[in-house]
């Protein structure tokens, strides 16, 4: 089965992804590009628009969400190290 690009919101900026599922890991990078070389910042991580099931909620680090065309992410620097 081939994978269906669909266009997510973070920070209101789009981005085109090709997957089913992203991690909070992959939509702090799409915010904040430099989160790779910087793992012990905390961001809070929100989305709406989700699927029916849970379209609203909170990813936390380790987890990941599906993703739909036109889900909007928040994501927001905690300020914790």
């Amino acid at each position: 089965m081939e994978k269906k690009k669909v266009t997510i919101v973070v920070n209101g900026s789009p981005h085109e992804v090709e997957k089913e599922k992203i991690s909070y890991a992959e939509v702090v990078t799409l915010a904040f590009p430099d989160y790779p070389q910087h793992p012990e910042r905390t961001y809070s991580v929100t989305y709406k628009r989700g699927h029916g099931e849970k379209p609203t909620g909170t990813l936390s680090p380790g987890s990941n969400v599906n993703v739909k065309d036109g889900m909007e992410f928040k994501v927001k620097h905690t300020g914790q190290s």
